[in-house]
């Protein structure tokens, strides 16, 4: 398998910061920036990787950020992003969510935090809290599409959004409080495909026509999907034609309405995953009947995703004495957790399989690969696990940007009451 940071780096990283361990390729992700760059404004969907020092560099590279929760409005202005809405100039930061608590309410009325509204409720509690502002809706089309259906994100099972019936009953709730809805955004769902990533454009379209001459943005929202199998490496999305249709749908707009649309596109997993790998020790090798597991000190409490969705992911593996590795063997690999489910070669629905892999021992480092979105961001302390350690390999080093977890933080919270 390719790697795009020195399998030297791997090893050394493992003597001097322990594993599991995740390491990021900065460059790799200054690539898919640009790449997508085409369109008017690129809006990091931090989501899927909010360590700070990856939403610094989305930010020194260009783009904007979205946030879904307080949290995530605290990590962008941490980051460099500041509130505010100018007319004409793309927010910084837009929150993006099917409701509000009342620490995003908060934040957004204390920073003028720019709103892209899933429910009607928003609207009036934007309202009954004292802000007057412009809106963008998240549009569900009535259809979805994503890798996995727990990643379908339109269709009237999807929880995401304001049904396209009801645009113009929100245009009416927001002028009846003073408000001004400028902005459409549609996103059917995470690691979809070109086929169906297209269809949203005709509703784009159609919706517009619903909002009327106040539109003045339109975002294509995330969900562009990158080759996780190595077989697909040589078929990646065309991002240029992906925004030629977008553009196409944009100009319809414009002719329709009169004046300029700003388009945006808002991407997480295609910034972020192929930087990533989440690198392990392996533990223990030992045969269940005619099976041979490979057992990794990392488990479903750092990468979720295979457990979760039945995803798979690339692995390789590198022998720690620098041994030549020849010979291969058909291999399940799994975590340390106690449940039966923390297993990385799984398919969805929970189906065990095997991975053909280089024979392996004890001590060898195992590289799941193309782990950057929906990773660490994901990792949990399950078990009493700690959160791993995150690094950046940057202009030929690797920096620390996340410290591990120590036993003292993981119970830092935690009070003993008189019993």
């Amino acid at each position: 398998m390719n790697y795009s940071i020195p399998q030297e780096v791997f090893v050394k990283a493992a003597e001097q910061y322990g594993t599991p361990l995740w390491l990021y390729d900065r460059a790799t992700i200054e690539k898919r920036v640009k790449e997508v760059q085409v369109f008017d404004t690129v809006r990091f969907a931090q989501k899927a990787c909010p360590n700070l020092s990856i939403v610094a560099l989305v930010r020194k590279l260009g783009g904007v950020v979205d946030a879904v929760s307080a949290g995530e409005i605290v990590r962008a202005l941490k980051a460099g992003f500041k509130g505010g809405q100018q007319k004409g100039k793309a927010p910084e930061i837009v929150y993006t969510a099917d409701i509000f608590d009342k620490d995003a309410l908060e934040l957004v009325k204390k920073y003028d935090i720019a709103v892209n509204v899933g429910s009607p409720d928003m609207i009036q509690q934007l309202a009954d809290f004292g802000v007057k502002s412009e809106l963008t809706i998240r549009v569900n089309p009535g259809f979805g599409h994503g890798h996995s259906r727990k990643t379908n994100t339109g269709g009237d099972l999807s929880k995401h959004g304001i049904w396209h019936e009801q645009i113009k009953d929100c245009v009416k709730l927001a002028q009846a409080n003073g408000m001004w809805i400028t902005g459409l955004h549609m996103h059917i769902g995470s690691g979809s495909d070109f086929e169906h990533l297209s269809q949203v454009c005709d509703a784009m379209v159609d919706a517009s026509r619903r909002l009327g001459s106040h539109l003045r943005t339109i975002s294509a929202g995330g969900g562009l999907p990158i080759p996780y199998h190595e077989e697909d490496k040589g078929n990646r999305i065309d991002v240029n034609a992906y925004y030629k249709l977008w553009d196409d749908a944009r100009k319809r707009i414009q002719q329709s309405i009169g004046h300029e649309v700003h388009l945006e596109v808002e991407p997480g997993r295609y910034l972020v995953a192929e930087s990533g790998y989440l690198m392990a020790e392996i533990r223990a090798v030992k045969k269940q009947g005619d099976n041979l597991f490979y057992l990794l000190d990392a488990g479903f409490t750092d990468l979720v995703r295979p457990s979760f969705y039945g995803s798979y992911h690339g692995i390789s593996i590198i022998a720690r004495d620098g041994r030549e590795m020849n010979e291969t063997v058909d291999a399940v690999v799994a975590g340390p957790l106690c449940e039966s489910g923390d297993v990385f070669t799984q398919e969805e629905g929970g189906f065990v399989v095997t991975r053909k892999l280089p024979k392996a021992k004890v001590g060898d480092l195992l590289i799941l690969h193309d782990a950057g979105a929906y990773g660490a961001a994901m990792s949990s302390n399950y078990n009493s696990r700690r959160y791993a350690a995150e690094t950046m390999y940057t202009n030929g080093e690797l920096k620390v940007i996340r410290e591990r977890q120590t036993f003292e933080q993981l119970l830092q919270n935690d009070r003993i009451i008189d019993l």
